[in-house]
Formats: C-alpha cells, sequence, structure tokens
C-alpha cells in the first residue's frame, strides 16, 4: 500500500513533465534531483566507491520508481556511484550518461541545454540540494544527512518562469 501512494504521488507530480507534449507546453522544465545511493564504506581511503549491495537494489528501484517518466537526459556527477545510481534508469529510458561538475550548479549553458526538457540529475548529499537551490535561486533545501539516500527532489518551471518544487521521500 505505502508503494502504491509512493507511485501515486510521483505520478502527480510528473503530469506537468508529460504535459511538454502538449503544444502549448512546449517550454516546460521539470528536473528530478536525487542522491547517489548507498555506496561502499568499507574503504575510508577510497574516494571514488562503487555502491553496495544495498545501493545496487536502491539504484534498481530508482528506475522503477521513474518507469513512467519520459527523461530528455540524465546526468550524473563522475563518480562510481553516481553513474551507478543513474545507469539503470538510463537504461531503461535508452539514454546515456551526461557527465556534469557540480562545481558548477545551473550554469546558464545548462540552463539552455535543459529548457523544455524532463531531466533527472544524480548528486550528492551537499550538492543535490544545492542545486535544487540554485535552480530556485533560493536557499530553501539545506545539505542532506550523509545517510539519506531517499529524498527526490522535483522542480518545475513554467514557460513564464514560474518555478515550483516537491520534496518527496522514497524509501
Amino acid at each position: 500500500m505505502k508503494n502504491l501512494i509512493i507511485l501515486l504521488l510521483v505520478a502527480i507530480f510528473t503530469l506537468p513533465s508529460n504535459a511538454q507534449d502538449m503544444p502549448n507546453n512546449e517550454e516546460i522544465t521539470t528536473y528530478y534531483f536525487i542522491r547517489h545511493a548507498e555506496k561502499n564504506r568499507s574503504d575510508k581511503t577510497n574516494k571514488d566507491p562503487k555502491l553496495k549491495q544495498k545501493g545496487v537494489l536502491r539504484a534498481a528501484k530508482w528506475s522503477l520508481v521513474f518507469e513512467n517518466i519520459t527523461f530528455d537526459a540524465v546526468y550524473s556527477t563522475d563518480y562510481n556511484r553516481t553513474k551507478q545510481t543513474a545507469q539503470p534508469t538510463a537504461e531503461k529510458k535508452g539514454l546515456e550518461v551526461t557527465i556534469y561538475d557540480p562545481r558548477q550548479l545551473f550554469s546558464e549553458e545548462f540552463a539552455n541545454n535543459t529548457k523544455g526538457k524532463t531531466v533527472l540529475i544524480v548528486g550528492h548529499s551537499n550538492t543535490t540540494p544545492a542545486f535544487v537551490n540554485a535552480v530556485l535561486g533560493t536557499k530553501k533545501y539545506n545539505d542532506m544527512d550523509d545517510n539519506n539516500n531517499a529524498n527526490l527532489y522535483i522542480v518545475t518551471i513554467s514557460p513564464s518562469g514560474e518555478k515550483s518544487d516537491t520534496l518527496l521521500v522514497i524509501d
């Protein structure tokens, strides 16, 4: 029942992204932001760990959560854990994972390249909320707890530039 409610909520919040097919809504931009899934923390010296088994399962779960969303692009930072989180969704959608620099959040180039599109962005506990804040133009969200891999931030930008956002927890 809990999963059904979650899927219904995701479906409700994805309606604007599906409305892009309508002629008058062609400039609606929708961003889905998630943090990478659970990483292997066994080697504290490894700065680029891969996902542990629980993380691999979460990455697969994200691909199911996003099953009915038509993404135009999937972005990830250039780390094993983020790329592994993005890959199952990208593969299901027939997309390549595009690498972005987390030090250059919501640049003019990124905004122009994604305008009118529906985009998945996979980041980190600090970069994901910072990216959402950059898109919103305000500091609304703080860094995520280091053990939180369940947040889904959805930001929609209307053709007039009006922005709306939602935070869901998909656990």
